[in-house]
């Protein structure tokens, strides 16, 4: 018999090829983050068993922890959260992709955490679209000439942008997709020489209008793991 975390999976993958059909896209180009902060390995465990191989957290040392006790070749922890300089030795050698760059501070004290031997990270410029003060980001404003001072940094793979809009129903949020979605073809066009193709929005109340407005990897947890402890 399968777990529940198995049929929520199943029924979060399906409601994912469902958004993108309805607007052409094809379901394949959209990453599913499991957003697995507060939940056991065992939790984790049972995802994984059931295909699950891209997991989100959003504290360092619960990150560290998670991938010393449960840390799979083909497992990817992307991290989440508010990033701080001083967690980046932490979090460097065991994210797969850091979704919260918004400074050049940070990228730069990143940049000297990773290893010269060729080996680069990718991460995600998080933009405060909704220009929310509580919250953490780029204003969109800034954004070009944040991504000019992050050029230099070659082991950091700029792939995309990541927002966080207000706590607000499906539909009222979708502005904000829209916008993050024709802010990254803006600096695309701008920024060539980056590869900006990824776009990280959209949680458990609202995956569906994000992928409609163009999101290529979503951030699920209660829907998938039930609420936190």
């Amino acid at each position: 018999m399968k777990s529940s975390i198995a049929e929520n999976l199943t029924d979060i993958r399906k409601r994912i090829a469902e958004a993108a059909r309805r607007v052409g896209r094809d379901p394949a180009e959209i990453t599913l983050v499991a957003v697995s902060k507060r939940h056991p390995i065992e939790a984790i465990r049972e995802a994984w068993e059931a295909g699950q191989r891209d997991f989100g957290e959003n504290y360092a040392q619960e990150l560290r922890d998670k991938a010393a006790d449960f840390n799979l070749p083909d497992l990817r922890w992307h991290y989440i959260g508010h990033l701080q300089k001083n967690k980046i030795r932490t979090v460097a050698p065991t994210a797969y992709c850091i979704h919260t760059i918004d400074s050049a501070a940070l990228a730069r004290e990143l940049s000297r955490r990773i290893d010269t031997d060729g080996h680069t990270l990718p991460v995600l410029i998080q933009v405060d679209v909704a220009g929310e003060k509580q919250k953490s980001g780029v204003p969109s404003a800034e954004l070009s000439e944040l991504l000019d001072n992050l050029k230099p940094f070659a082991n950091l793979h700029i792939r995309g942008l990541m927002t966080m809009p207000p706590f607000w129903p499906a539909e009222q949020v979708r502005p904000f997709f829209r916008e993050l979605r024709n802010l990254r073809d803006e600096m695309a066009a701008k920024h060539p020489e980056l590869d900006l193709k990824d776009l990280s929005m959209g949680m458990t109340t609202d995956f569906e209008a994000a992928i409609e407005e163009g999101s290529t990897i979503v951030r699920v947890g209660t829907a998938i793991f039930g609420p936190r402890n």
